[in-house]
This record gives structure tokens, C-alpha cells and sequence, in this order.
């Protein structure tokens, strides 16, 4: 009985020995020093917001608006191809597009390249006039998308301008040219685009040789304001109308969505020229101060009094 005993006994031991090891092992990890954190990865949040301030908003390319026989051959088809679309999308947004004879140019934006916009007027006479934009996608990627403007000379809902639809269409426009885009740099030509398909004829103020004149910005280029939740207002001025220049602005939140847009008429900046006063030349008084000259005293006036004739002597 005593042999068969003895190997559960050496068992149990060896048991015991490798537990208190095991036990050794923890205590030793768990005393031991404590490692550094990971060291957590820099962020670049230089592209946070939708557009870089860092840009040169004087290199925007201007809007133009080609007509029907100046347009490319490539267009010219993305036109004819979409034909049934606007079709269709003109007759849920009421816009009597089967009524009387309409007409399109081009509107070609550079800070939308993968779209075709045509704008097409209806012209009844003064003040019957209907206008819209529509807006084709060139590789397929979208839908064809139409923004009211004016149906016999009355905006629809609101001024197109402001109006939430135009501001969602233009979302969505934005959306299929590049999901994923990197922060625009020449920021000013997206605001010039949404200025034209809003109905508008957009024209910067020409750049001054000046380096003076240039410092009114706001007569010259945009203004992009950055905010520190990522967001961006950008203003500018539009010069197409003779003896009235419009103020737009538009407000983007950081992923570059625009939140909302309006025009108004802007404030003319005055520049009043101050003339130096006249510096006296004469040697003696350079360097020299002039006493203060006393003022001398003026008497009053003698109170008048009676005259009366002299007697004749006699």
C-alpha cells in the first residue's frame, strides 16, 4: 500500500512546485515596471475644412457662357442625350417646357469639370420670361437634375438665390463630381458656379496694378473665413450688373456642404483722398519754433455822441 502512495505524492508535489511558479511568474509581471503608452499617431487635420484658405482666390477662371454652335461636339451629344431627362424633369417641376419656343447656352464651370450645365430661356417679352438650369452628368455618374429660376417672369417657390432646392441640387451636383475631393483651392470658383446656376451672370471686379488699390480686397476677390469647427464663409463681390454690384455669400459646414447662400447689394467703398497739410519752406522757420504771436488788444469803438453846429463868434 505504501509504494502505490508514493507516486501520487511526488504528483501532488510537483503540482505544487509548478503552481508556485506559475504564481512567481504573475508577481514578477505584474510588479515589474509598467511599459510606456503607444505613442498615439499625428492627425493632419489641415484638410478639416472644405476648402483651403491658403489659396489663390485671383486665380479663379471665370464663368462662361457658350452658345449652342461654340460648344464642343463631346457636349453637344451629353446635350441630345439628356434630352428626354429634362423633358421629364421640367414637367414635374411645372415649367411649361412643351409651351412655345425655348432656347440654351452653356454654362461652363471650372470648378465643376464632370458636368454639363445648360440654361434655357423662354423670352415671351418684358416680363414674361422663364428660365432654368439643368444640370448632366458627362461619365454617367448622377442623374440629371433641373434648378428653377423664373416661370413668366416669377421665381416658383423663392428667389433661386436662396432658395433650399437650389442649395440641395447644388449639394448633390458637388456630390457626384468628387465624393471624396480634396479641399479646393481656388474656392472662389465653386461660389461663381453656384452664382450662375442660380440664374446669375457672375463677373468679378477686374485686379488693379496698384498694390494700393489691391488692398480692397473686397472690391478685387473674394474673402474665405475659416472657422474653427471646420466650416467656411466665403464672400464675393459680382460687378455684371452696371451701377449695382452684388454681395454674395455663402456658408459651408467642414465636410463641404453648403448650409446656405444669398445675395444682396453691396456698399460702395469710398476713398476720400486727404491732401498733407502745407509745410512752410522758408530756411528760417526749418527747424526753428515760431513764437506765439500775442493778440493786440482793439479798443472799443468811441460811443458816438451829439454834434451840435458852433455858434458863429462874434
Amino acid at each position: 500500500m505504501q509504494r502505490l502512495k508514493t507516486p501520487s505524492i511526488v504528483l501532488t508535489v510537483g503540482c505544487l512546485a509548478a503552481a508556485c511558479l506559475s504564481v512567481s511568474a504573475q508577481s514578477v509581471k505584474q510588479y515589474g515596471p509598467t511599459p510606456p503608452p503607444a505613442e498615439k499617431p499625428i492627425v493632419d487635420k489641415t484638410h478639416d475644412a472644405p476648402f483651403d484658405p491658403s489659396g489663390d482666390s485671383g486665380r479663379a477662371q471665370p464663368i462662361e457662357f457658350r452658345p449652342v454652335d461654340q460648344m464642343t461636339p463631346r457636349d453637344k451629344e451629353v446635350a441630345a442625350n439628356a434630352e428626354s431627362s429634362i423633358a421629364e424633369n421640367t414637367r414635374y417641376a411645372n415649367l411649361e417646357f412643351n409651351q412655345g419656343s425655348w432656347s440654351y447656352d452653356q454654362v461652363v464651370c471650372p470648378a465643376l469639370p464632370e458636368h454639363v450645365f445648360l440654361r434655357f430661356l423662354r423670352n415671351n417679352g418684358v416680363g414674361d420670361t422663364s428660365m432654368f438650369t439643368a444640370s448632366i452628368p458627362r461619365g454617367g455618374e448622377g442623374r440629371v437634375r433641373i434648378i428653377p429660376i423664373q416661370l413668366r417672369g416669377y421665381s416658383l417657390f423663392s428667389p433661386a438665390p436662396i432658395n433650399a432646392m437650389t442649395v440641395a441640387a447644388f449639394n448633390k451636383i458637388r456630390a457626384e463630381e468628387s465624393p471624396d475631393h480634396a479641399p479646393v483651392s481656388a474656392w472662389l470658383g465653386v461660389g461663381l458656379c453656384y452664382a450662375a446656376l442660380a440664374g446669375g451672370h457672375p463677373q468679378l471686379p477686374a485686379l488693379e496694378d496698384d498694390v494700393e488699390k489691391q488692398k480692397l480686397i473686397a472690391e478685387n476677390k473674394g474673402i474665405l473665413d475659416v472657422s474653427d469647427g471646420g466650416g467656411a464663409v466665403m464672400t464675393f463681390n459680382d460687378v455684371s450688373m452696371p451701377g449695382r454690384t452684388m454681395n454674395w455669400t455663402l456658408s459651408f459646414d467642414r465636410n463641404g456642404k453648403l448650409l446656405k447662400a444669398g445675395h444682396s447689394a453691396a456698399q460702395p467703398i469710398r476713398v476720400i483722398e486727404v491732401k498733407p497739410n502745407p509745410v512752410n519752406t522758408d530756411p528760417k522757420a526749418v527747424g526753428m519754433s515760431q513764437p506765439p504771436q500775442q493778440s493786440q488788444a482793439i479798443p472799443p469803438a468811441p460811443a458816438e455822441m451829439p454834434m451840435h453846429p458852433v455858434p458863429n463868434a462874434q
